[in-house]
């Protein structure tokens, strides 16, 4: 599984990828944590706010900081 976090490494940016962190590890599930920062890729997904939340290529949420157990749901 490829969690990516979409963002200008903001704070908000950096609490998203360590609550994505924990909920991938309280799933059970292997996952690689990527970090985006290039606006031209993150502007792909579509996203208008950060940070952004793409878990297998599929954007899942965008411009809050999801709980781990609000990324867990979704995982």
């Amino acid at each position: 599984m490829i969690i990516k976090i979409l963002g200008s490494g903001c704070k908000k940016c950096i609490a998203l990828g360590e609550n994505a962190k924990a909920a991938a590890a309280a799933a059970g599930k292997m996952a690689e944590i990527v970090k985006v920062t290039d606006f031209a890729e993150i502007a792909r997904y579509g996203v208008m706010s950060t940070p952004g939340l793409v878990v297998d290529e599929r954007l899942v949420s965008s411009g809050r900081v999801l709980t781990a157990d609000e990324i867990g749901k979704l995982l």
